[in-house]
């Protein structure tokens, strides 16, 4: 069993968290973004902007890093591959996609009629910029 590469973790990281960042801007800026502009406007939320923004982009690069990390660290057990990243993509899915916008919807703060198109965007969103991710890294 070789040693995680750490260098190689934070490129498949940074490449998948690149892919994700697109398809967030596609999810939310072209696809949603006049049903986001509605509901925030009758929700009184203010629209995300500037640094909100910012940070979303830079947690969705460390999504990509960790969800990487994790494609490491199961390699050993599952093997290299795309099955392997499918796992680590779905871990990441679940914990962060899934688990956040099911409680946005729970909070009353997205709307639910949306969450099926949002959990199958983020699905392939994840699933992809796993595999991208995973087919860069090599072990040390």
């Amino acid at each position: 069993m070789g040693k995680i590469n750490f260098g190689r973790v934070l490129l498949g990281g940074f490449v998948a968290g690149l892919l994700m960042n697109v398809g967030e801007w596609l999810l939310n800026d072209k696809v949603l973004g006049s049903q986001m502009k509605e509901y925030f406007s009758q929700h009184n939320f203010p629209m995300p902007a500037g640094k909100a923004i910012a940070i979303a982009v830079v947690m969705v690069f460390v999504t990509g890093v960790v969800m990487i990390l994790g494609y490491a660290a199961i390699r050993p057990r599952f093997g290299a591959g795309p099955k392997t990243a499918i796992i680590a993509g779905l871990f990441a899915w679940f914990g962060i996609y899934l688990y956040g916008n099911v409680l946005a919807v729970a909070f009353g703060i997205f709307p639910s009629s949306l969450l099926p198109l949002v959990l199958g965007w983020g699905l392939v969103e994840y699933l992809l910029g796993a595999l991208v991710g995973a087919a860069l890294y090599q072990e040390a």
